[in-house]
């Protein structure tokens, strides 16, 4: 009797186990949040209220509304990097319109969530019917609704009606259950509503493998399509109750959001190859990102260490969720384990025959000296020269619109030159980068850190000069070998980690500088930058010597071959004898080098660093790469066409500079022209 007795609780207790076992992701995610919740508890001077359980509830959800739209389309396979931006403009749309009668709030709730769901259906159509990268795609777009957002509100201000601040982020039972609970339950009921229908079989099975997919029946454009729509609804959602729950509008406000959301997703145990978690462990990772940032300000952290946290957040989970016995960790420890044995026996390969002999072939192979020289460089002439026959088209339009001689000057070609050295710069770094297949979105901060921290120890001294840009270039170098090793060795996307990156150096400059950068550049650098001899900037000299030196470097060097074969394809790399985990690190420290370089020559430019000083290059570093015939998937393109799209992008932006256009509708063209770009390359390369 006992036994019999005994049997349904053991069974319950295994089944419930079993449950976790199968959604280890959302089990360990609420195990952590319990245990941060009673930590706060813990710290508190008193037990949780519901004034404190009000203002959790109501901080956590525009962050929790955003991580269910980003799963879903996580879970399709792809990424959106608009979500942020996306947030701002519903935001600032809703707090423009009036809401004096009760149908005007309904109608500017509703139009936030079409706006989200308009930005989603844009993001869909191209990377579900174009068969874009998702990264590109939602880059561009978040470029372009950031410019939107500013055309409709450059500085904050605008109101909400308090029955919307009420009806969102009041309470829904007066002292016992907060409204903002109610909203984030619709929204969850939705996912499981959408769970259950056929789009969510597909979106799993989409995310999982799309060719297995497609294979069965299931329409991969349609789910992607529906995916990026959904997920911008979210957004809207999230848009909607920021302005509820601030009364107003700020064009920057879903900036700090989109490292958030990332975190969050993989907090709550979705992965991030797609397929695999749900919309409630990402509520939940919300919610246990926010109660940790809270953690730290109970123990008087400063608030300027929360990206940090939050970027180290991120890399944590991505690892704990990447972990397995096929995670590229442990491959490389296991690897190193087989060397060590493998040399301690004797039994090493030596360095020559681990060189690739195909690629030490390939130059003897393709000279081809017994045609001419446009023939042998057909294919590289036919990817660069658009972005040139581009260039000379605005510098003719410039002379149109300016008159005079101002193209047949010599100084319209100085500063243009001047002007466009960062991006020169910028684009080795990134090109390298995106040639081995990868992206570095560290780039902002890893030039603002850089620029902070030069200026900061420079202090106007030439002598100080000597040695802190040896030591700001070897930093950049360090910030590009963690991208490297994240990437390359601990196998996590290029995105996460330079994401990350771009977190963690945010928080970085803002403690090193308090908040206030401080220091100035010294008279040497700003002679560099700003001085003349004999009519010329001296870093035009400068400038010629690295594209010079650039050209050679992904010229016909091993290391070119070695960054075009990992573009090509990695595995087939790897076979060939290619060091892929080496070349990808170094392109990496390549990128933060040019970086790291580019935060100096801005401190000699301007005189001092500034806080986001890096903010601006960070689509025009991808656009110039895209627009002189790079391909964004890797293993095409050359840095004389990057030059060109470095010429083009420069010489528009002076063009743009003396209109009347505001300066956020240079946003909007940046991302105009690096989709159109994108497309042209795509048709280019599948015909």
């Amino acid at each position: 009797m006992a036994q019999s007795m005994q049997a349904p609780s053991a069974r319950s207790g295994n089944g419930l186990f079993s449950a976790a076992l199968r959604n280890r992701g959302l089990a360990a995610i609420i195990v952590i949040f319990i245990l941060a919740l009673g930590l706060v508890n813990a710290i508190s001077p008193a037990p949780m209220s519901y004034f404190d359980f009000h203002s959790l509830a109501n901080g956590g959800a525009p962050l929790a509304l955003a991580a269910v739209g980003q799963t879903i389309i996580v879970l399709s396979g792809g990424f959106d990097l608009s979500a942020g931006s996306t947030i701002s403009l519903v935001n600032v749309i809703v707090a423009s319109l009036p809401q004096d009668t009760l149908a005007g709030q309904v109608g500017v709730v509703l139009l936030g969530l079409l706006v989200g769901g308009l930005v989603g259906a844009f993001n869909g159509f191209f990377v579900a019917y174009f068969r874009l990268q998702s990264i590109v795609v939602t880059l561009s777009t978040m470029f372009l609704v950031h410019g939107v957002t500013l055309l409709i509100m450059p500085d904050p201000g605008g109101a909400v009606a308090p029955e919307i601040t009420a009806f969102f982020s009041g309470s829904a039972i007066t002292d016992v259950l907060p409204a903002s609970v109610l909203v984030l339950a619709v929204a969850l009921l939705a996912w499981l509503y959408l769970k259950g229908l056929r789009f969510g079989t597909a979106l799993y099975a989409v995310g999982s493998d799309a060719d297995a997919a497609r294979s069965a029946g299931l329409s991969v454009p349609w789910t992607r399509f529906w995916a990026f729509t959904l997920g911008g609804l979210f957004y809207g959602a999230a848009g909607v109750f920021i302005s509820a729950q601030t009364g107003s509008a700020d064009p920057l406000v879903g900036d700090p959001i989109l490292l958030q959301t990332f975190t969050a997703v993989v907090l709550g145990g979705t992965s991030l190859a797609g397929g695999r978690g749900g919309a409630l462990g990402s509520v939940l990772g919300a919610y246990t990102l926010m109660v940790m940032v809270n953690i730290l300000l109970s123990l008087d952290v400063s608030a300027y260490y929360s990206t940090v946290a939050e970027g180290i957040v991120l890399i944590v989970a991505a690892m704990a969720g990447a972990l397995g016995s096929e995670a590229p960790l442990r491959r490389y420890l296991s690897s190193v384990g087989l060397r060590l044995k493998a040399r301690a026996a004797g039994l090493a390969a030596s360095a020559a025959t681990l060189k690739p002999a195909a690629l030490r072939q390939m130059s003897a192979q393709d000279q081809g000296w017994n045609v001419s020289w446009l023939v042998r460089h057909a294919d590289l002439v036919r990817i660069v020269l658009p972005a040139y026959l581009a260039f000379v088209i605005v510098v003719i339009a410039t002379q149109v619109v300016y008159g005079g001689d101002t193209i047949f000057a010599w100084k319209y070609y100085d500063s243009l030159i001047v002007l466009g050295s960062f991006l020169a710069i910028l684009a080795l770094g990134q090109g390298t980068v995106i040639l081995s297949g990868g992206l570095d979105l560290s780039i902002a901060w890893t030039i603002a850190f850089c620029g902070i921290l030069a200026a900061g120890l420079i202090n106007g001294s030439n002598l100080a000069s000597v040695w802190v840009i040896p030591l700001v270039l070897v930093v950049g170098a360090a910030i590009g070998g963690l991208n490297g090793i994240g990437v390359a060795v601990l196998g996590l996307p290029p995105i996460v980690v330079t994401l990350a990156m771009n977190g963690i150096l945010q928080g970085a400059a803002l403690v090193f500088s308090d908040g206030t950068p401080a220091g100035f550049t010294s008279p040497g650098l700003r002679w560099l930058m700003t001085g003349k001899v004999l009519g010329i900037t001296p870093v035009v000299v400068f400038v010629a010597i690295f594209v010079l030196a650039a050209i050679g470097l992904l010229g016909r060097t091993v290391f070119s071959r070695w960054v075009y074969a990992l573009g090509n394809s990695p595995k087939a790399s790897y076979l060939a004898g290619v060091n892929v985990r080496t070349t990808t690190i170094a392109v990496y420290v390549l990128s933060g080098v040019c970086s790291a370089l580019v935060g100096i020559l801005l401190t000699g430019f301007g005189g001092q660093a500034s806080l986001g000083m890096g903010d601006t290059y960070l689509l025009p570093s991808i656009a110039v790469v895209i627009i002189g015939g790079t391909l964004i998937t890797g293993g095409r393109g050359h840095y004389v066409g990057m030059l060109g799209g470095v010429l083009l992008l420069t010489a528009l932006q002076t063009l743009l500079a003396g209109t009347t256009l505001p300066s956020a509708s240079r946003d909007i063209i940046f991302g105009l022209v690096v989709l159109a770009a994108v497309l042209a390359l795509r048709e280019r390369s599948t015909g």
